[in-house]
């Protein structure tokens, strides 16, 4: 069998075991459907409305990533090369990011609204941090001896970092994105929180107040489709860029 294959198969295998055996502990200890929804009666409830907020949220997340990203690496950019301001603003990004979303949320419907904005930058929020640190690392881990070579040759700052420090700091890079990937649906599912009336978090506000359980299960697993959908179209994207990074396969 392909490694290809493997990857496919492993993780569907796991996640029908899984079910399965759901199902059975839903059927055995005859579990009320408020407490434990089966399998069978959370995709009862899959229809048009679940695949809407689902959209919604992914707009938003999508956003949210792109733009903190963006960010991210420009400031990343900035600090590699103005050891001052890393000094002076690095703090405050660390402060950004020990503070909570879920206290931030309703100071974002605030100062922007009931709309996508404030939950698209929820996403931003707690999407920009690993994107700093992990480019900040990457943009400055580069070999002494070739940081030599471009210095005899005279190269340009520009030079230097396109040829240099750009391709070397995409291993680290990537690696922010796939772990932003995750934490940009959960960045808008937690700004849907406060304020919204459409999107995967709204639906699981509302279904938990009236305890529709299988609702709120559907939504869950809407989120973690949508995370998965992310992390796997970047880990497509990974392979192909650093396509001179050796990656080691079980055997």
């Amino acid at each position: 069998m392909s490694a290809k294959a493997k990857d496919i198969m492993y993780p569907v295998v796991y996640a029908l075991g899984l079910l399965i055996l759901w199902e059975a502990a839903v059927l055995i200890f005859d579990l009320p459907l408020y407490l434990l929804p089966a399998p069978s009666d959370v995709v009862q409830v899959i229809g048009a409305d679940l695949l809407s907020n689902m959209g919604v949220t992914m707009f938003e997340a999508l956003l949210g990533f792109l733009l903190a990203n963006v960010l991210g690496f420009v400031t990343a950019v900035i600090f590699v090369h103005s050891r001052p301001v890393e000094k002076g603003m690095f703090p405050l990004a660390i402060a950004l990011k020990t503070t909570p979303v879920v206290a931030l949320a309703p100071l974002l419907v605030i100062w922007l609204g009931t709309g996508y904005w404030s939950k698209v930058a929820a996403s931003m929020i707690i999407c920009f941090f690993p994107i700093l640190v992990n480019s900040v690392k990457g943009l400055k881990a580069v070999e002494h001896e070739a940081w030599e070579l471009f210095t005899a040759y005279k190269g340009s700052r520009w030079e230097i970092f396109w040829k240099l420090r750009l391709p070397n700091s995409l291993p680290y890079v990537m690696s922010a994105l796939k772990i932003s990937s995750s934490l940009a649906i959960v960045g808008a599912i937690v700004g849907e929180f406060v304020g919204a009336s459409k999107g995967l978090g709204y639906m699981v506000l509302v279904s938990s107040y009236h305890l529709d359980t299988p609702v709120m299960f559907s939504a869950i697993a809407a989120a973690a489709v949508c995370g998965l959908i992310l992390f796997g179209i970047l880990s497509w994207l990974e392979k192909k860029m650093i396509f001179w990074q050796k990656v080691d396969e079980a055997a």
